[in-house]
Order: C-alpha cells, then sequence, then structure tokens
C-alpha cells in the first residue's frame, strides 16, 4: 500500500498492492500501523456502501456539522467514480477549493478524506459500487451539503445533466453556507 498526500492538506491518496496468482487476487485495503505512520489512523465506527445503476450519478457534496464531522476512507468496489471533496474547514488556506481523483476497481485507488470536507461522487459507468468508512456515526440533524453545481466552486464534473436526488438538487450554495457558517469544525 502507497500513501501520497493530496494538493488539499490532510488529504491522501492509497493506492492498494494487490497479490495475484492463478485463483485471483488478495488485498489490504486497511493497515492501522501504516495508517498512524502518516498520522490519518482512525476509529472507524461505520462502514457504508453506496450503489448506483446510472452513469452520470451525483451524489454530493455531502458533510456533517459539528459535533459529528467524519474524516472518510472511499473506495470503488465496482466501476468507476470521480471522487471530489472541498475544503470548508474553518480557517483553512483552501477553504472553498475542491480536488478529485478517479477511484475504479482497476485502479484500486482510495482516498482518505480528513474532517471539515464535503464529498461527493459522479458515477463513471454504469452498476458502481462506493464502499467508505467513517469515524463517526451518521447524524440526521447534523447533515449538511453544498450544491453540486456550485458556480464558486465551480467543480469540473464528467456531465452537464446528472441524476440527482431531491436532496442534492436543492442544496445550498458555498455563499449560503459562508453566510450561515464560517465553516466546519475538524474536532
Amino acid at each position: 500500500m502507497k500513501i501520497i498526500p493530496r494538493r488539499l492538506e490532510g488529504v491522501y491518496e492509497i493506492r492498494l498492492s494487490p497479490l495475484s496468482d492463478h485463483r485471483g487476487q488478495f488485498m489490504r485495503t486497511y493497515d492501522e500501523s501504516i495508517f498512524a505512520d502518516y498520522g490519518i489512523h482512525r476509529h472507524w465506527v461505520q462502514e457504508n456502501q453506496s450503489v448506483s445503476v446510472s452513469k452520470g450519478t451525483i451524489r454530493g457534496l455531502h458533510f456533517q456539522y459539528s459535533p459529528s464531522s467524519e474524516a472518510k476512507l472511499v473506495r470503488a468496489a465496482t466501476g468507476a467514480v470521480l471522487d471530489v471533496f472541498v475544503d470548508l474547514r474553518k480557517g483553512s488556506p483552501t477553504f472553498g477549493e475542491w480536488d478529485s481523483i478517479e477511484l475504479s476497481d482497476d485502479n484500486l485507488a482510495m482516498i482518505y478524506i480528513p474532517r471539515g470536507f464535503a464529498h461527493g461522487f459522479c458515477t463513471l459507468c454504469d452498476h458502481c459500487t462506493v464502499q467508505y468508512k467513517v469515524d463517526r456515526k451518521f447524524s440526521p440533524a447534523e447533515d449538511g451539503g453544498i450544491r453540486w453545481n456550485d458556480p464558486t466552486i465551480a467543480v469540473q464534473w464528467p456531465t452537464e445533466t446528472p441524476i440527482l436526488s431531491d436532496k442534492d438538487k436543492n442544496l445550498p450554495t458555498l455563499d449560503m453556507f459562508i453566510s450561515q457558517n464560517k465553516g466546519l469544525d475538524t474536532e
């Protein structure tokens, strides 16, 4: 497993290293000691799985307000997605900036996203399964998000006509988020 710091501080790309033979392959998707070496070990309390049946489905951009702010460890178990994360941390020099990575069952990449980020993804093919660990239990009362097509953030999604939930269609803009809040806590 190889861990690579990304452009936005605290975000890490994880490249998995499968062992293959005539039977197939085996790979470790988490190793506490390796993650601890990078200061990104968490006590994962929940693991979630999302299945999207159609290419062009966007889920996000979601986050949890304090005290339920959560770090995530995300991978595509099947298919391929463009995974997007937006820095919403209070006082961060990259507040409002985004980055992305393609996660797929072919490239075996994962992404570690610390607390204080909005997160979402767009499916790049039909039948995608995304799995992610979180270090805090989901709280409906602290659930939040930013609109997927917010012009201030200007994420370059691979579709202009995504399949969206009603919730995601009606999320606030970054400007609305800022007017209600100065940013997310990372604790």
